[in-house]
């Protein structure tokens, strides 16, 4: 509650701060109010009279319904505010020294809050050089540039949530130094460069120091051009490309002495690792279609870890591949649909205790305004293959709302 009223105060006062930059009388009023404004592509933001910054809100709010049935299970009801986040962006002093914050309130970014723990309010902090329109270089916390489903921000998907394997293989956000050099040509081939030096325990880490770091590389080319509106960074072809689009993406990470099970994400290792992740991404736009195909894995040597005081207690590191496919038609009506299939086999490390997977899923989506204001139902299965050759099936239906500025 704390937070939230430091929150609460700071929000007022830059409205407060607002509104007494336009009552200093009558001249300086219309020219600082000609630097308010509220759009669907700015946001909700102000800049300063003498231009020194400029601070863009945006506030998105995901509420989700749904029932759940795992077999040999009773039924489950689900409902709750599954993303609830605030957003600032803007710049200090000149426009290439940017910012770029976002917090998460919901259940699912705060995850269980443990006596002694921080509470993982803070998603995105980071700050930004530009030199030139093609770099960018940032230091502090926020994504890393890994598989392309979760560098998509989790508003701009096609379906209610991410895939299987991007829960078990991305590689999430983490703390350090982020470099990003690419151009923009949307008639010609073009590509872009990306590389980060992180801590490579996730957001937020503050249990244990160690002297591992975190390397990752991608590299993203699009052979027919860039995507209208920077369309790789969603799902959907809601900018209805009039020529063909296509991203070709690769992105290698190396997380040196990890402390957690899936690198930046995961439970505690008894013991650390180092973990490689490969990813491997398409997509492709065309007039309303849009597919998508990814691979993503993960190795450790010798990746189960077990506790020096008790030896029948272990930790693994996730280890195997997984493979999503997507394919959707958007209607010029918004209306869309979406089907996906996605496969996942662990290492046979693991296997014992870990089962595969494959997950259908068929999504109808209605868009009002883009991503922004959208209306999405779900229907999905997934099959859990067992190392004994039993298996298990479990679906759900899921209804999502999602509203944002």
């Amino acid at each position: 509650m704390k937070k939230l009223s430091l929150l609460a105060f700071f929000m007022f006062s830059m409205i407060a701060a607002a509104q007494d930059s336009k009552i200093e009388g009558k001249t300086s009023e219309k020219k600082a109010s000609s630097k308010n404004y509220f759009n669907s592509d700015k946001k909700l933001g102000f800049t300063a009279q003498d231009s020194l910054f400029q601070v863009n809100i945006g506030v998105r709010v995901q509420s989700r319904a749904g029932y759940q049935k795992t077999d040999g299970q009773a039924g489950a009801v689900e409902g709750e505010i599954r993303r609830m986040r605030l957003k600032f962006d803007g710049f200090v002093y000149n426009p290439k020294f940017g910012y770029k914050i976002e917090l998460g309130f919901s259940a699912g970014d705060l995850g269980v809050i443990k006596a002694g723990e921080n509470q993982n309010v803070i998603l995105d902090g980071v700050l930004f050089y530009k030199p030139t329109k093609n770099w960018s270089i940032g230091f502090g916390q926020t994504k890393l540039p890994g598989n392309n489903q979760r560098v998509i921000s989790s508003g701009a998907l096609e379906f209610t949530d991410r895939t299987i394997n991007n829960s078990k293989f991305n590689i999430d956000r983490d703390f350090g130094l982020f470099i990003d050099y690419g151009k923009e040509n949307p008639n010609h081939f073009t590509y872009a460069v990306k590389g980060a030096l992180t801590k490579g325990e996730g957001r937020n880490w503050t249990k244990t120091k160690d002297d591992g770091i975190s390397l990752t590389g991608k590299l993203e080319l699009f052979p027919l051009g860039s995507f209208t509106k920077n369309g790789s960074h969603f799902e959907a072809d809601l900018a209805r490309e009039k020529t063909p689009k296509l991203l070709i993406s690769g992105a290698f990470n190396q997380n040196n002495n990890a402390r957690r099970s899936q690198g930046q994400l995961g439970n505690d290792l008894f013991e650390a690792r180092t973990l490689q992740s490969f990813f491997f991404d398409t997509m492709l736009k065309y007039n309303g279609w849009a597919a998508s195909a990814n691979y993503m894995s993960r190795r450790a040597d010798n990746p189960i870890t077990r506790n020096p005081l008790d030896n029948t207690k272990t930790q693994a590191v996730f280890v195997g591949e997984g493979v999503d496919t997507q394919l959707s038609y958007l209607f010029p009506s918004k209306y869309q649909i979406a089907g996906r299939y996605s496969t996942q086999n662990v290492g046979k490390e693991i296997h014992a205790f870990t089962p595969d997977a494959e997950e259908f899923a068929v999504s109808f989506s209605k868009y009002f305004l883009e991503h922004k204001v959208k209306l999405q139902t779900e229907c999905s299965y997934e099959n859990l293959n067992h190392f004994s050759g039993n298996t298990t099936g479990s679906w759900y239906v899921r209804f999502q709302f999602e509203i944002g500025i």
